[in-house]
């Protein structure tokens, strides 16, 4: 998520001369500071070396504090254009290699990148913070605000305008003093805490792994087999390798029968960063959970939760909670039955021994290939990465009349591919970078983001360059990259992301992001499609024959589809709930955050033993290293909405209709921030969103029963036996009958 950070001291940026080999930096140019010449202005990655970053960081924090210098000391009356406008034009090159490099540093970070992002993100953070905290600068755009009635403004300039001012407000510009001064140390310990923590994280990741020779990898299939034949040598290891790469892990998890060995990777993978070691992370989450708790008292808020959620469209944590709690109980009850039948596969194999985390998915598969008769690794072979791709570029153009042309485009590393976006008119919308292998210097999960923001510059529309990076298996040989469903279906989301990033028409860069609970619509919504029968056979194609995925496959893939889904609800809804949990505290106290974590799952909740949370703390990067602090109920906030929002796509006779198509892409993709999430997603539907839609795609709804009519509740009065001494409770005081939600067993959707 886009941030409006703050100002730092620029001493060491005077007096900073790095040289890269006899040459120095201001000897032979700095390709992030010079105009771009590339075609589509894409970033000239074949140029740019990591020791440019941090001079190019220096000149361009300078260059904004200049812009913002002019604001401040300007003799004109404060208005529109002279503040609020020039504020959001001001510090563009900033923001540019401030995108260039979080992308670089979470999908390339070597430790010579890793080395100048510990160095110049504290101080890039500083520097923001420091804009939102300028007395002179605020008062200026106070000065507009108050008059705001006044300005005839119209709808995305008033709202501009709020927004301005609110960030300044939420960032503390109304505190003073000793307040104002004890809130800048916050934020820069929290970013220093969020680096170390995402640091460690890194490490650990790289740091374990298991080294297995041919027969302990003899039952595992044999694309499997390859891709960790390749992981180890790319070591330089004979045998194969498992790491925890999820695209590593799950596969060995999902087929591997010796249960040691999946006891010892699981272990390794919940395990990270809290192992007491160097790289533990325990004591950084807890301090910056007390910060935070800090932060938001300071900020006039009961807890950071409080703080967070007022600028969503939740709007307050009980909001939240009352979601999670929602699905929390009907999920929890699905699980219990999927372990049940698993249980029984598990007993024929260990008599005498009890079901373990690890277990759960090898013997989900077993299920799964015994009830169902659907085997994921026969799947992945109409799978391929190339497919996938494809499938999703003609639902594009199936949705929105967009195509994408390969270019030859500068690259940061050999593995991207790039596309040029256009248009139904053939007019260019942007530019798309897929990046779908992991590697050491990777980040682990998937994610889509800019290098370049889509803008207005002199009046005409300046595209955006994206990226979709990911960490897919990667080809081995003359076989593809094969992807699994929930890597498929990972792929769409991402490509959703990307699409909103694309199709972004917004006049003013303040109005660019949308609410964080609204950010997974996009995304989520794709998903839907992945696996509609008419959008696969588009797709879905065996690597090897050629054939097209058959009616029958697509049967069992769809009546597979509610399978093992109490558990990933399970396990998503235990990561959104510690998050709120830990950012829900009002007063801060001395913890084990370890046992807070279990005391909220285990002991109030009721986990079962048998299921982990999605995350841990430890190893939360999310809320701890990737601005989903009180944030990560975003996904099924998110949910609710594509899910209702597909629901419309069903109702036509065509799921790719083109006018419903054209009203999501222009009433919501397009828009960005400049109206309010809720408002957007009303003028596409209609109507407030149905949350049925997103709990009966789980599985955990079942259909209300049907309304006791008012003379039924008479007669029943009527034949009803009332004890000596009390009177029979009138109709209008017996309990509401509400919706039963429920979660359904595997054996009930067949």
């Amino acid at each position: 998520m886009k941030r409006l950070l703050t100002l730092s001291s620029l001493l060491f940026a005077m007096t900073m001369n790095l040289s890269c080999g006899s040459e120095t930096i201001s000897e032979s140019g700095n390709p992030l500071l010079e105009e771009w010449t590339t075609e589509f202005g894409v970033p000239p990655f074949d140029k740019i070396r990591t020791v440019h970053f941090e001079p190019a960081f220096n000149e361009a924090m300078q260059m904004h504090n200049d812009e913002i210098d002019a604001i401040v000391n300007s003799t004109e009356e404060p208005t529109f254009d002279n503040v609020i406008v020039a504020l959001d034009n001001a510090g563009v090159k900033l923001m540019e290699i401030n995108l260039i490099f979080g992308m670089l540093s979470s999908s390339d970070l070597d430790a010579e990148m890793q080395e100048v992002q510990n160095r110049i993100m504290p101080r890039v953070e500083e520097h923001y913070n420091t804009i939102m905290l300028n007395d002179a600068l605020f008062e200026r755009v106070k000065a507009v605000y108050d008059k705001r009635k006044s300005l005839k403004l119209d709808q995305v300039q008033m709202r501009l305008l709020e927004k301005t001012y609110n960030d300044f407000v939420r960032s503390g510009a109304l505190l003073e003093g000793a307040e104002k001064e004890r809130l800048m140390q916050i934020n820069a310990e929290l970013s220093e805490l969020s680096i170390r923590f995402g640091n460690n994280l890194l490490a650990e990741n790289a740091g374990f792994y298991l080294e297995l020779n041919a027969q302990q990898v003899a039952d595992l299939p044999e694309g499997v087999k390859n891709q960790a034949q390749e992981a180890a040598k790319a070591m330089g290891k004979e045998g194969y390798v498992f790491t925890l790469d999820k695209p590593s892990m799950l596969p060995f998890l999902t087929y591997s029968k010796d249960r040691d060995l999946r006891r010892q990777l699981y272990n390794g993978y919940i395990m990270r960063c809290n192992n007491d070691n160097e790289f533990d992370n325990k004591q950084l989450a807890e301090d910056m959970a007390r910060l935070r708790v800090e932060k938001a008292n300071l900020l006039g808020y009961k807890s950071y939760s409080h703080y967070v959620t007022a600028d969503q469209m939740a709007g307050s944590p009980e909001a939240v909670y009352k979601l999670l709690d929602e699905i929390w109980e009907p999920a929890l009850e699905s699980a219990e039955r999927e372990l049940e039948a698993m249980k029984e596969l598990f007993a024929r194999d260990y008599p005498d021994a009890e079901f373990e985390k690890s277990d759960w998915w090898y013997y989900a598969e077993q299920v799964r290939k015994q009830k169902y008769q659907l085997d994921e690794e026969a799947v992945r072979q109409y799978l391929s990465l190339d497919n996938v791709r494809n499938g999703m570029f003609y639902l594009a153009n199936r949705l929105y009349g967009v195509s994408f042309r390969p270019i030859v485009a500068p690259r940061y590393h050999k593995e991207c591919s790039v596309y040029e976006v256009l248009d139904h008119d053939q007019s260019h919308v942007g530019v798309l970078y897929i990046d779908p292998y992991p590697r050491k210097s990777k980040s682990g999960g998937a994610w889509c983001g800019n290098f370049t923001e889509q803008r207005y510059v002199d009046g005409k529309r300046k595209a955006p360059v994206v990226g979709i990076v990911c960490n897919f298996t990667p080809p081995v040989g003359d076989t593809p990259s094969l992807l699994s469903f929930d890597e498929a279906e990972t792929m769409f989301h991402e490509f959703g992301h990307a699409l909103h990033f694309l199709f972004a028409d917004v006049r003013y860069r303040g109005l660019s992001e949308v609410e964080g609970d609204f950010v997974e619509l996009p995304s989520q919504i794709m998903e839907n499609w992945a696996f509609e029968p008419e959008i696969m056979k588009e797709y879905a194609i065996h690597y090897k024959t050629g054939e097209v995925i058959s009616d029958k496959l697509i049967a069992k893939i769809q009546n597979a589809a509610l399978f093992n889904q109490g558990f990933v609800t399970t396990e998503l809804a235990a990561a959104a709930l510690i998050d709120m949990d830990i950012h829900s505290l009002e007063k801060y106290t001395d913890m084990d955050i370890n046992d807070f974590e279990k005391y909220n799952l285990a002991t109030r909740r009721g986990l079962i033993p048998e299921i982990e949370p999605r995350y841990r703390y430890t190893y939360f990067a999310h809320i701890f290293n990737g601005g989903y602090s009180s944030g990560y109920y975003f996904y099924l906030w998110a949910e609710v909405l594509d899910k209702d929002a597909f629901a419309a796509f069903k109702e036509c006779r065509d799921i790719c209709d083109k006018d419903l198509a054209r009203s999501f892409r222009y009433d919501l993709l397009a828009q960005g921030g400049q109206r309010a999430g809720m408002d957007m997603y009303r003028k596409f539907r209609g109507a407030e969103p149905d949350k049925s839609a997103m709990l009966k795609a789980r599985g955990l709804w079942a259909e209300p029963e049907p309304k006791v009519e008012e003379a039924e509740l008479d007669a029943e009065l009527q034949e009803a036996t009332v004890e000596p001494g009390r009177r029979p409770t009138p109709p209008q005081m017996r309990p509401i009958k509400r919706p039963v939600i429920k979660g359904k067993a595997p054996a009930d959707i067949e």
